[in-house]
């Protein structure tokens, strides 16, 4: 058992090595000396809102939702983001000096390797190439936040949830050859994600369903005509 948690580490290891590469042989040692795994249960907590953030996150296995919680008690909090495996989360607010200022959650049995985010940022001023990794990444996630806040206010009700359903399978993929969207969402996190109430989320894509756009069992969606849910979310 013990020789298989080896392997698993130096492969994981060496996988974000060649992410950040180049790296010396002694950072490569010593990130594997920093990193460690950890395993979550669906829907446990990974990170809190106004938590201090420690550790630099990168999913194995399993997928991880990002959240915020809604403004007054009792308002529907709102999914950001869902992280998926081979890539890196948790690390934004360590290096704006503050808290965290969302919530994270296991989406499924999610396996993550955590990193000491001091550990980080001496490698990131010793090594150029880690550094301008993590400034791409931020870059790339800011630039998916800004078009997200404009589609999610500006967009109708079935603009938004038809963009939703599309980048849900762009993203993560589909289950089979059907074409089912990979994630099996609650019409809850379908709605927060669409920003909208559950029961909209509801009627929505129940219209759609109607309309041959989808099929629905249970959980599962199955996108029947990808273009015209595109011109969906295209008008808007």
């Amino acid at each position: 058992m013990s020789q298989t948690k080896n392997l698993k580490k130096s492969e994981i290891v060496a996988e974000i090595a060649e992410m950040w590469a180049p790296l010396s042989d002694k950072q490569i040692s010593d990130l594997s000396k920093n990193l460690t795994i950890k395993q979550y249960k669906k829907g446990e907590l990974i990170y809190s809102d106004h938590g201090t953030p420690t550790t630099m996150m990168y999913i194995i296995s399993g997928k991880a939702k990002i959240y915020k919680d809604g403004v007054t008690a009792g308002s529907r909090r709102q999914i950001l983001r869902i992280v998926k495996p081979k890539e890196f989360f948790a690390f934004r607010a360590f290096f704006a000096n503050e808290h965290y200022k969302t919530n994270s959650i296991a989406f499924e049995p999610t396996v993550i390797a955590q990193i000491p985010l001091p550990f980080v940022e001496t490698l990131a001023s010793e090594n150029t190439s880690v550094a301008m990794f993590i400034l791409r990444h931020l870059a790339k996630i800011l630039g998916g936040s800004d078009e997200r806040i404009v589609n999610l206010t500006q967009k109708h009700i079935r603009g938004r949830l038809a963009e939703t359903l599309l980048m849900l399978k762009d993203e993560y993929g589909t289950e089979s050859t059907k074409g089912a969207v990979c994630l099996s969402m609650s019409r809850e996190d379908l709605a927060c994600f669409s920003n909208m109430t559950t029961s909209n989320a509801i009627r929505t894509l129940s219209a759609f369903a109607s309309e041959k756009l989808v099929d629905i069992d249970r959980r599962k969606i199955t996108i029947l005509n990808e273009t015209e849910l595109a011109n969906i979310s295209k008008m808007g």
